[in-house]
């Protein structure tokens, strides 16, 4: 697996060795002893999740609240989406910075955002199939979310032809000033 760091410590795109021929291809998703060497630490998944999403669909900035901050490790397996992390720890000297990254089929990138970032994605595809690993349940009450447009962070989407389509609850997201610390 190759590692490629970010411009946000810990946020990390892992490239997963990938072989193919005309049948296809095959490649190791997830191999814990390798993912725990690459970040560092002993990460201990809960849940694995999947959603699709149309062309325009973005989703974000969402986050958790301690004591169910979650880590997530992403990945797109069908279409293509533009990923984003946003640090969201006061007191970093990161605080409030983006990275985005395209994850899709080809390119078979991850993504791993540790606990203490906010995270969202653009559908650029017609349709995009996104799974995800956390370290921690979905909890409803320690749900937060920030603006996907703040300007205080500044998030360059890119441009799909439409206008993105959010859910209520992500219309509704704070902005990072008012952010209570994580």
């Amino acid at each position: 697996m190759n590692v490629i760091e970010t411009a946000l410590p810990g946020v990390l795109i892992l490239e997963p060795r990938v072989f193919g021929d005309a049948r296809g291809f095959f490649t190791e998703s997830w191999n814990e002893a390798r993912f725990n060497a690459a970040v560092g630490s002993e990460v201990r998944f809960v849940q694995d999740n999947h959603s699709r999403s149309s062309r325009g669909v973005l989703r974000g900035l969402h986050f958790q609240r301690a004591p169910h901050a979650q880590g997530k490790l992403v990945r797109c397996v069908a279409g293509s989406v533009f990923d984003v992390a946003v640090d969201l720890r006061q007191g970093s000297a990161t605080f409030g910075r983006w990275v985005g990254v395209e994850l899709n089929a080809d390119n078979h990138r991850q993504l791993w955002i540790p606990a203490g970032f906010g995270h969202g994605f653009l559908t650029l595809s017609d349709s995009a199939d996104f799974l995800y690993k956390t370290t921690d349940y979905y909890a409803p009450q320690a749900e937060g979310c920030v603006r996907w447009d703040d300007a205080d962070i500044g998030i360059q989407w890119p441009d799909v032809g439409v206008a993105p389509m959010l859910a209520d609850k992500d219309l509704k997201g704070q902005a990072l000033k008012d952010l209570a610390p994580l």
